[in-house]
């Protein structure tokens, strides 16, 4: 089973199965974009449509990207707006699934599962207007470091998903060759273990 099959089994039981990543990264995206403005959105990593309903709350289109066909059918029932429109793509190929230029891009949990993040990187930069901003939120390096992985129960038993770990100097290299700019890099703890190593990090770039 590879990554894309993986999603679309998981697709079954993602949004009712206990998951504090999954949960973190949709607040740290409230948390995290309130001041930046934006009218057309252009949403990497949709899955099931966690983050679109917000965004639709304050965009005026949202270009909803997934790879995973059965998790965008579950996003299509899930969220019904004439200003979204979901795009089933493999974002390590040349964007051509939209032409327009947006005000944000955000990407949530994606990047793990993509070796070459410079590609990402250079595609948002081609598609952002001047001015416009790209948010990402991942699983943290210090918890990929330990073996995090992620992963979801089968009925054979846990699928560990293909996954790639990308420093936090990897982000701002692949930034960097873009001409982007950081305005925010902020660490994410679980309430119920702030001992710990940080579960996920977000940053937030401006083109």
């Amino acid at each position: 089973m590879n990554n894309q099959q993986a999603y679309n089994a998981w697709s079954e039981s993602y949004d009712t199965m206990r998951n504090r990543t999954r949960d973190l990264e949709a607040k740290a995206l409230r948390e995290s974009l309130p001041a930046v403005p934006f009218h057309e959105v252009l949403e990497l990593g949709c899955g099931t449509g966690k983050n679109t309903e917000w965004l639709l709350t304050k965009a005026a289109l949202v270009i909803a990207v997934d790879f995973s066909e059965e998790m965008l059918a579950k996003a299509k029932e899930k969220v019904r707006a004439n200003k979204v429109q979901f795009r089933q793509a493999d974002l390590r190929e040349e964007w051509g699934f939209t032409e327009r230029e947006f005000d944000l891009i955000t990407c949530s949990l994606a990047l793990e599962h993509i070796e070459n993040i410079g590609f990402i990187f250079a595609q948002a930069f081609r598609v952002l207007k001047p001015g416009g901003h790209f948010y990402f939120g991942e699983l943290h390096p210090f918890k990929q470091y330990l073996g995090s992985k992620a992963r979801f129960e089968t009925e054979g038993g846990t699928f560990v998903l293909e996954c790639f770990v990308h420093h936090v100097s990897d982000y701002f290299r692949a930034a960097k060759a873009q001409g982007f700019a950081c305005v925010e890099l902020k660490e994410w703890f679980d309430e119920e273990e702030p001992d710990s190593p940080p579960r996920l990090l977000t940053m937030v770039f401006r083109k």
